[in-house]
């Protein structure tokens, strides 16, 4: 069964980092997509980063460039999202989500997840 859990949210001051993971089961992580979207009170949910299967290419939104990094650890099957120098716009419900890729050794997509976590809660204030 796929699944797909997150954490490490929090509360954090203005400036400061919080790294995310999401933990997956159920399929191969270096056979799949994997994202992060995010969801602002009265928002519409937006992507944020991408990691490639195979290759672990990454891709982010203007938003977050230069600020979040996405890696994945194959051996324990897990994505992480380092978000450095946050600021209060930030805040939100961040979501990982999984698909499989267009194909093997293009650029991730955030197009049409499959599977989704339940979410870990970013708050981003002083």
């Amino acid at each position: 069964q796929v699944q797909l859990v997150e954490s490490g949210g929090g509360l954090v001051q203005p400036g400061g980092s919080l790294r995310l993971s999401c933990a997956a089961s159920g399929f191969p992580l270096d056979r799949a997509d994997i994202a992060w979207f995010r969801q602002a009170p009265g928002k519409e949910r937006e992507g944020v980063s991408c990691v490639s299967a195979g290759d672990g290419r990454t891709y982010y939104t203007d938003p977050v460039k230069g600020r979040f990094t996405i890696s994945s650890d194959n051996a324990k099957n897990t994505v992480y999202l380092q978000m450095n120098s946050l600021k209060p716009e930030d805040t939100a419900v961040y979501y990982c989500a999984a698909r499989p890729p267009i194909l093997l050794g293009t650029v991730c997509t955030l197009s049409s997840p499959l599977y989704w976590g339940q979410g870990t809660q970013v708050t981003v204030s002083s």
